[in-house]
């Protein structure tokens, strides 16, 4: 790990934190293409600079995450799910998923090969809910379910609650930027989580490659972030399904 890669990574993350491909999945491989090693060092540092794109989120919507307590009442019930399943399962994550390109690729291929079939077959009904304080407690905690599945990598946290949202009635772009919110208290909590456990075996040099990659996410992601909202006003997400199965699998031919 260099200043350099700790940029491109930091680049990567932000780029692809909020779209439905995975941004751990993304930098996983990255790492691979740059060959970086799989260290304990590498999978701490690709958890805390995800911290730093969801920081923008925070930059753009404090309001909600301040001060409207209905929308904060459904995060919490959103949560809720996520933080059991990744709190049981974090160390069997880390150590046997966390890195592993071939549960990747896998993730990706499944996962898009779903979200284009998904989409053909979506049609929005009516009374879908439009506003952020219009989901009900029951559609917040099952988006929580559905954010669970981003725990193996690959998935896709941004994919998982946006599906899951559709299909529990929601209109696109409430699920979107209920998805963005989400990202807070979930990537709060697992970069904590991680970070007591493994920041005091880090050095000095380490500690600035986090930086660095942290500050790279969040001002990358606040593009990504204005990028995906203008998007989804007039497109589905066929595209990304697409690319999703066209990265795994030029990625097995490649690598």
């Amino acid at each position: 790990m260099d200043l350099a890669k700790a940029v491109i990574l930091g680049i990567i993350e932000g780029i692809t934190e909020f779209l439905p491909i995975s941004s751990t999945g993304h930098l996983i491989l990255t790492a691979r293409a740059l060959n970086i090693p799989t260290t304990e060092f590498l999978k701490s540092f690709e958890i805390a600079i995800q911290l730093g794109a969801i920081s923008s989120v925070i930059f753009l919507y404090w309001r909600s995450l301040l001060i409207n307590l209905e929308i904060i009442k459904r995060l919490l019930a959103a949560f809720t799910p996520t933080v059991i399943i990744g709190f049981i399962f974090y160390k069997t994550v880390k150590k046997f998923l966390l890195g592993s390109v071939n549960v990747v690729l896998w993730s990706l291929f499944i996962g898009g090969a779903l979200l284009v079939l998904f989409e053909l077959a979506y049609r929005e009904r009516k009374g879908v809910t439009e506003e952020l304080s219009g989901i009900s407690y029951r559609q917040s905690f099952l988006i929580g379910v559905f954010q669970s599945l981003a725990i193996v990598p690959g998935v896709s946290r941004a994919a998982a609650t946006i599906v899951g949202g559709l299909i529990l009635g929601l209109k696109r772009k409430t699920i979107v930027e209920f998805s963005f919110l989400l990202a807070v208290p979930t990537m709060l909590a697992a970069t904590m989580l991680d970070l007591l456990k493994s920041a005091p075996a880090f050095g000095a040099q380490e500690l600035i490659f986090i930086g660095t990659g942290f500050v790279t996410s969040f001002i990358v992601a606040l593009f990504s972030i204005k990028l995906l909202l203008y998007f989804i006003k007039n497109h589905n997400f066929i595209p990304f399904g697409i690319y999703r199965v066209i990265l795994a699998a030029a990625f097995w031919a490649i690598f």
